[in-house]
């Protein structure tokens, strides 16, 4: 048997065949299945001889009709459908850079019975910030999601237990780039001018794959408000905050 049948059978087990019924003429599970395990085939990129990292992140965008009936099901069937893709990626040596995410949205151009799914690789970030930081800092920087603050004198991105932002992408080295800002003095502020903003760099630490900016290998470069690093398979957005009258920040790039 199958991996898709075995897919559907322990669907059927778990709702009674309910599941079933309310998608006789609509998207039927096992086509949404099918459609997952060949995001991860189409898109599967070759880290060695015997791993290659594909997709963790799909979103499945299904017609208004076939999304209300998939409403009181789609938390078992997410579940099952990350399992299934666990299955799937163990037999073919496939790498998820990190957890799996399936989510159901709306899409004003498909009709019942039609679907398409869109699918990323988003590496798990992990950070020792609290949210007060995050809250204070004069820059941050996002990433798959999630913001870090930037402080003096700066940070270290990387894939190791060492650095200080870590991602689990397998395209990024262990100490990879440097991310570095210093704040403008009291002295270059004058009373009722904006209040300048800090001047923030990026260093590529010697990593495998560089760092990139515009489509472009860079050794290092001087960063704007909105400016995109890639490193590795990750994109990392700078945010400079601008402060209020109140003491509280808010992005510029937001």
């Amino acid at each position: 048997m199958g991996g898709l049948q075995r897919f559907e059978q322990r669907l059927e087990q778990m709702i009674s065949g309910a599941f079933a019924r309310t998608f006789r003429s609509a998207v039927q599970p096992v086509e949404i299945a099918a459609a997952l395990e060949r995001e991860l085939d189409n898109k599967a990129q070759v880290l060695s001889r015997d791993r290659r990292l594909v997709p963790n992140d799909f979103h499945v965008e299904l017609a208004k009709t076939d999304l209300d009936r998939l409403a009181p099901y789609d938390s078992t069937l997410a579940r099952e459908l990350s399992d299934q893709l666990q299955d799937h990626a163990r037999g073919q040596s496939y790498v998820f850079p990190g957890p799996i995410r399936i989510g159901f949205e709306e899409a004003d151009d498909l009709t019942t019975g039609r679907f398409r799914v869109r699918s990323e690789a988003q590496a798990k970030v992990q950070g020792t910030a609290t949210d007060t930081q995050v809250r204070r800092a004069r820059a941050l920087l996002e990433i798959n999601g999630t913001r870090h603050p930037l402080q003096p004198p700066g940070l270290v991105v990387g894939r190791g237990s060492d650095a200080d932002l870590r991602i689990n992408d397998p395209g990024i080295s262990r100490r990879h780039a440097e991310f570095m800002i210093s704040l403008p003095s009291e002295s270059d502020h004058r009373p009722g001018d904006p209040a300048p903003h800090p001047h923030i760099e990026v260093h590529d630490l010697g990593s495998t794959n560089g760092i990139t900016i515009g489509g472009r290998r860079v050794p290092s470069a001087t960063l704007r408000d909105g400016e995109e690093v890639r490193v590795g398979n990750t994109t990392v957005t700078v945010r400079v905050v601008e402060e209020d009258d109140l003491g509280q920040g808010r992005s510029l790039g937001v």
